[in-house]
C-alpha cells in the first residue's frame, strides 16, 4: 500500500469510474490474506456485534458485495456492501462520477447502479463462515411502484446473510428518494422494514442526508427513537456547494471528501444532541486521518467510515488510522476507544 503514491498518477489517467472498476478487479484477484491483529483497545461494542476497531469502510465502494473480505484484509474493523436494489439497475448515465482533486473530493450521481440482490446474495452466502463484519446497505429501485415494499424485500432478502441492514434513504441520485425521511413517510417505512426483519436480529441501521433543517433532525430522531433503530449513520453526501477549485465543482450529484468534513461534524454534534445519545450514532464524511476519526468519536460516533479519502491516500488508509489512534487515546489519557465517544 506504499505504492499507492507512485501509482496515483497512473490511476488518475483513467476516468474515476473506471479507476473503481479496475480497483474492484484487482482486488478480486487479491489472495484472501489474514485480517490484521486488532488491538483490544479500538474494540467497540455497537447492537450485539463486537466491532475490532471503529474503522469501517462505507457504502458504495463495493456495491455488489464482490470484495469484503479483501477489504477486512486491508485492516478496515468492518465493511458495508451495497447499495443493493431488489432488482438489478444500470443506474444513471456515464459519466456520473468526477474527482475534484483540487478539493480532495467526489461528486457521484451513480444512482444506486448494482447487479441485483440475488446475485450479491450468492455471493455473501459463500462468505458468511468467515470472520469479519460485513453489513448491507438497502435501497429501492428507481422505477418502484411501493418504495416500502422493495425495502421490506430488501431486509428478507438479505438478512440472513448481513451482520447489520442499512436503510439507505440519503442518496441524492434516486429522485425523491431523500423525501422517506419526512417524518410520517419514515415511520411508515421502518415500520414495513422491522416487519420485514422479525426478530431482533440483525441489527438496524439508518443513513441520513448532511442536507438537513433542525425540525428534520429532531423527527428522524423522534422515529428512529420510537421504532428502537440500532444506530444512524450520518451523513451521505450533500447537494450543497462549499466554494470548491475543481472544474467539476459544477458536477450535479452529492458530494464527498474534505468539503463534506465540516457538515457532516456538525450533523453528527446535531444528532448526538437530539437524540440524547440515547441512540448509537456513525460518523461519516470526510474523514481521512486518525485525528479526525479521533475527533468524530469525540464528538459522539461510535465508529466511522471511510470511502472518497481513499481515492487521494490510498488503500491503506484504514490501516494508518487504526494505527494512529492508540496514540490518541494515550494522549487523552483514556484506556479504551468508546471511553471518548462524545466527550466532546
Amino acid at each position: 500500500m506504499a505504492l499507492y503514491p507512485m501509482l496515483r498518477p497512473l490511476v488518475f489517467r483513467m476516468d474515476a469510474e473506471t479507476a473503481h472498476r479496475a480497483t474492484i478487479s484487482a482486488l478480486r484477484l487479491k489472495p484472501a490474506g489474514a485480517r490484521p491483529a486488532s488491538d483490544p483497545r479500538l474494540a467497540v461494542s455497537l447492537a450485539g456485534l463486537n466491532f475490532p476497531s471503529p474503522v469501517g469502510l462505507a457504502a458504495g465502494f463495493d456495491k455488489d458485495a464482490q470484495v469484503p473480505d479483501a477489504m477486512l484484509s486491508l485492516g478496515f474493523g468492518f465493511v458495508e456492501v451495497g447499495t443493493l436494489t431488489p432488482f438489478p439497475q444500470d443506474g444513471n448515465p456515464r459519466p456520473r462520477l468526477f474527482r475534484l482533486a483540487e478539493d480532495q473530493a467526489v461528486i457521484n450521481r451513480m444512482g444506486f447502479n448494482n447487479g441485483g440482490q440475488a446475485a450479491a446474495l450468492e455471493r455473501l452466502l459463500k462468505r458468511r463462515h468467515r470472520p469479519g463484519i460485513v453489513g448491507v446497505n438497502i435501497g429501492a429501485n428507481k422505477d418502484a411502484a411501493d418504495r416500502i415494499a422493495d425495502y421490506a424485500k430488501g431486509v428478507t432478502v438479505m438478512k440472513g446473510v448481513a451482520d447489520y441492514l442499512t436503510v439507505n434513504i440519503s442518496s441524492p441520485n434516486t429522485p425523491g428518494l431523500r423525501a422517506l425521511q419526512s417524518r410520517q413517510a419514515l415511520d411508515e417505512l421502518l415500520a414495513g422494514v422491522m416487519e420485514a426483519r422479525g426478530a431482533a436480529r440483525p441489527p438496524v441501521f439508518l443513513k441520513v442526508a448532511p442536507d438537513l433543517e433542525p425540525a428534520d433532525i429532531d423527527d428522524i430522531a423522534a422515529v428512529a427513537h420510537d421504532r428502537q433503530l440500532d444506530a444512524l449513520i450520518v451523513a451521505n453526501t450533500t447537494i450543497t456547494r462549499p466554494p470548491l477549485r475543481s472544474v467539476h465543482a459544477g458536477e450535479t450529484g452529492g458530494l464527498s471528501g474534505a468539503p463534506l468534513h465540516d457538515l457532516a461534524t456538525q450533523r453528527l454534534r446535531d444528532f448526538r444532541s437530539a437524540t440524547g445519545g440515547g441512540i448509537p450514532l456513525i460518523a461519516a464524511g470526510g474523514i481521512a486521518s486518525a485525528e479526525q476519526a479521533y475527533a468524530r468519536i469525540r464528538a459522539g460516533a461510535r465508529l466511522v467510515q471511510l470511502y472518497s479519502a481513499m481515492v487521494y491516500e490510498g488503500p491503506g488508509l484504514a490501516a494508518r488510522i487504526v494505527r494512529g489512534l492508540p496514540a490518541l487515546l494515550a494522549r487523552d489519557g483514556f484506556d479504551r476507544i468508546e471511553q471518548a465517544v462524545g466527550v466532546d
